[in-house]
């Protein structure tokens, strides 16, 4: 187990956390974040795209010329698929590209994804970006450039947090996102990862409680 600091909006150390070694210091398997990560952006496809068959445009219901004496070849409607403005051949249908993904790959996709940032040294805890209770995004970006430097950063809240959220939604640097949604894909994403104290509380209460279920 590992501890990281805990730094306030002035940039201040206010105490240590303990980082659980089964959360923040396991073995990441690539092979198994990929395939977590891929399905995470299938299931996030629309798949509405939809081609018309040559049953399904409209007109050509009549035969466009004799079936001899043309010396044109035999044609029996101008909706066909060698037509200009004919129907698809084997065109896109409205699909579920959805993978199945077991909550367990997911789980460990996603300690996997958090202990290799962790291990680098890209875990940030801190209590709060704004001081009082008025949101501030100039306010809040400058607490969190003093524990994270880089253009993509993740920022990880509780689900009542909306003051940090006001403060830091339009920061085109950070992507926010509440502790329950936390995923591989955008751990991944990003160089570093900043919790709330509060959120990585909600964060490790909700895998314990999860572990506790599997069992």
């Amino acid at each position: 187990m590992s501890s990281v600091d805990i730094i306030n909006a002035e940039g201040t150390k206010t105490g240590t956390v303990d980082l659980p070694g089964s959360i923040f210091d396991a073995q990441a398997n690539i092979p198994l974040m990929h395939q977590v990560v891929v399905a995470q952006l299938a299931a996030a496809r629309q798949g509405t795209a939809k081609a018309k068959t040559r049953g399904e445009v409209a007109g050509g219901g009549k035969k466009p010329y004799k079936q001899k004496g043309t010396g044109r070849a035999r044609q029996g409607s101008i909706r066909a698929p060698q037509f200009t403005g004919g129907g698809v051949v084997h065109g896109p249908v409205p699909r579920d590209y959805s993978q199945r993904t077991p909550k367990k790959m997911k789980a460990a996709a996603l300690r996997g994804a958090l202990s290799d940032r962790a291990r680098d040294g890209r875990v940030f805890v801190v209590e709060s970006f704004v001081t009082g209770e008025t949101p501030s995004t100039k306010a809040a970006v400058a607490a969190l450039r003093k524990v994270a430097q880089t253009n993509k950063v993740l920022v990880v809240l509780d689900s009542q947090d909306e003051l940090n959220w006001i403060s830091l939604r339009n920061e085109p640097t950070v992507h926010l996102i509440e502790a329950g949604q936390l995923n591989t894909y955008d751990v991944l994403v990003a160089d570093e990862v900043v919790f709330t104290k509060v959120a990585l509380d909600e964060f490790l209460g909700a895998s314990e409680k999860s572990e506790e279920g599997d069992k």
